[in-house]
């Protein structure tokens, strides 16, 4: 005989979304990710339309995401503090340094002493904690909530980029559009303020005392171990592929709806809001689904989908058409996030979550401010050119992932452990 209906319906609690909200330490946890996250794609959204609409350039406007870059290089000595550290408080150090820069360069720019050299100065030296925060909620996820339920939480994980997507980009077009560029930086601040005090209220389990070597051996120890992890070094390699065709969107999207399907500021938030809600429903439904043996299989189609999804952007003519391919885009994106998330975790060790989770996210992430950069100049060039460059490098991850990212979970040697 079956299992009753009560029971099927207490089992359903038992590893539905529900039961991951009730993981004590998750849910501030997750509403600070979700606030942090906002800010930081207000920021983006911000940042760039600053720079297209008070220095009129794009350049600048990628040299503005390419100021992430140092923090990018510095993610093994984060992810070696993480290991070593409360990463509650380290995570609350980078949101800090997030919301003072973002307060720094909205008070300069209404005093009309911002310029393009202070701007980049200011979000390169803020950057450099950006591993703190990406790489320290991301480890906490897997800790505060146990393993039968690391889907649902990576679900809902994805769900918060695209909430922030949703929210973020939405809000900083109006903001831009109605108070004006340094008003909405000055917003953007008060975003991270209300997650430091999310963060700060979180309780996570104790960590057992890490080992005392030096911080940069342990930092050496793990780019080590990320190196010689077949599917961490198989991810970093075609994640920054697609990233790079992301870094151009970053950038080309403005530019095309300002400049050539003449739309304003608030046109640029709602189009990735729309992306959002459609990765938003189907990550949830992946989630819900489960990825365990179908991760690679949804990361492929993710990048295949997201690379159509960006060329039928670059060839939109109309703002409806640009629509329809962000909704592509998002259709793409949720799926692919949540069994990223989900193999990153399956596949790495728990003593290592610090360290290869800022070392391996950051790889992953490298390639967006690289193709903001390369970006800027060719949007300059022609905005549809560039986007159609952005869907060619993303399709080429797809080979890539497929080669390089190993069926069956295999780890480094432990002899390569200590680095």
């Amino acid at each position: 005989m079956g299992p009753t209906a009560p029971a099927r319906s207490e089992a359903r609690r038992s590893t539905g979304y529900r039961a991951v909200l009730g993981c004590p330490g998750f849910p501030p946890l997750y509403l600070a990710t979700v606030l942090a996250r906002t800010g930081g794609q207000m920021q983006t959204v911000v940042a760039v339309l600053l720079a297209l609409r008070q220095f009129h350039s794009p350049e600048l406007a990628g040299l503005t995401v390419l100021a992430q870059l140092p923090g990018i290089v510095l993610s093994p000595v984060t992810g070696a503090l993480l290991d070593r550290h409360r990463r509650i408080r380290l995570i609350a150090v980078d949101y800090s340094a997030a919301g003072g820069s973002l307060a720094l360069i909205g008070g300069l720019a209404l005093g009309r002493a911002l310029a393009p050299w202070s701007l980049v100065l200011i979000f390169t030296v803020a950057g450099l904690t950006g591993p703190l925060s990406w790489a320290g909620t991301k480890s906490l996820f897997p800790i505060v909530v146990p393993k039968r339920l690391w889907d649902r939480a990576n679900a809902l994980d994805s769900a918060s980029y695209v909430v922030a997507t949703i929210l973020g980009p939405g809000l900083a077009g109006v903001l831009v559009a109605v108070v004006g560029d340094s008003q909405a930086l000055i917003a953007n601040a008060a975003v991270y303020l209300l997650a430091i005090g999310a963060i700060t209220s979180a309780r996570v389990p104790a960590r057992p005392p890490s080992p005392a070597v030096g911080l940069l051996r342990d930092a050496r120890a793990g780019l080590g171990y990320v190196v010689r992890h077949p599917t961490l070094r198989g991810l970093a390699i075609g994640m920054s592929l697609t990233a790079v065709g992301w870094g151009i969107l970053t950038v080309g999207l403005p530019v095309l709806v300002l400049h050539h399907l003449h739309g304003g500021a608030a046109a640029v938030g709602w189009l990735w809001g729309l992306s959002g809600a459609t990765g938003l429903l189907f990550g949830l439904g992946v989630g819900r689904l489960g990825t365990d043996g179908r991760e690679r299989l949804l990361l492929n189609g993710g990048i295949v989908v997201v690379a159509v999804g960006t060329l039928v952007v670059a060839l939109a003519s109309s703002l409806l058409m640009a629509a329809i391919g962000m909704l592509v885009i998002g259709a793409g994106g949720g799926p692919f996030d949540v069994a990223l998330f989900s193999l990153r975790q399956r596949r790495t060790e728990r003593a290592w979550f610090g360290r290869a989770f800022a070392i391996s996210m950051s790889l992953n992430y490298v390639g967006t401010p690289i193709g903001a950069a390369l970006g800027g100049p060719l949007v300059a060039l022609s905005a549809p050119l560039a986007l159609v460059l952005a869907a060619a490098v993303t399709l080429v991850a797809w080979p890539v992932v497929r080669q390089l990212v190993p069926a069956e979970p295999r780890h480094p040697r432990a002899g390569a452990l200590a680095g």
